[in-house]
């Protein structure tokens, strides 16, 4: 190759590197629970935090279905082999894939449609911990949040061991699991939409859910915030 190609493609390289990196974000996680939580982040993997205790990921840009949340209940080995009561995956303590429910998520996907992030507190997959999803950078201001006393509340078919349940996950039908794609809110959805009107209550849920901030903007998921 010709030194007037190479320098071409180390500069083509450098600002597409420089692209990337500018538009990744950063998260940081924080428990304000009174009790050790086992935070888990697809991407990112997982790690305990104790009250107060934070963590910080950085997510590459063009990153989309991910996710956070907390699991709780949880006892690990030495070699991140175990289980957890709510939100588990896969018994690892470095997440892989997607938790087990009842789990409270954060989603998003970065710079998608109009270079714009994508975010939202999910309880489609039922509910663990109360939960703040915000940004902290960027001049992005609209941060959302679930802090109702759902697991107190909890309609009894979906109580469960640290959480609430999903409905799809207790009855298994396509009126709540939505496998047709034709689903509207049922009697258990308006329970959690009810009580964080920015949630997702169920999977169709989307036109009061969804929020966006431009693609570089950093973010902050507390649990009980």
């Amino acid at each position: 190759m010709s030194s007037s190609k190479s320098i071409a493609l180390s500069i083509f390289l450098l600002i597409a590197l420089s692209s990337t990196y500018a538009n990744a974000a950063t998260f940081t996680i924080q428990n304000n629970c009174p009790d050790m939580v086992w935070a888990a982040a697809v991407p990112g993997g997982g790690k305990p935090l104790g009250r107060g205790e934070t963590w910080t990921i950085d997510v590459t840009a063009g990153t989309k279905e991910a996710r956070i949340w907390a699991r709780t209940g949880c006892n690990f080995d030495g070699a991140g082999k175990g289980s957890c009561q709510t939100g588990d995956c896969n018994g690892q303590l470095q997440c892989q894939g997607y938790g087990t429910p009842p789990n409270t998520l954060a989603e998003y996907a970065l710079n998608q449609f109009n270079n714009l992030d994508f975010f939202d507190i999910s309880l489609v997959d039922g509910f663990n911990v109360p939960m703040e999803f915000s940004p902290n950078s960027g001049g992005c201001t609209k941060g959302i949040s679930c802090t109702a006393d759902i697991n107190g509340q909890c309609p009894d078919p979906l109580r469960t061991a640290g959480g609430c349940n999903n409905p799809c996950t207790v009855f298994k039908t396509d009126e709540y699991c939505c496998n047709s794609g034709n689903c509207g809110p049922t009697e258990y959805s308006k329970f959690f939409k009810q009580r964080c009107p920015d949630t997702y209550s169920y999977p169709k849920d989307d036109q009061t859910s969804t929020f966006t901030c431009p693609g570089g903007t950093n973010y902050k998921v507390v649990f009980c915030p």
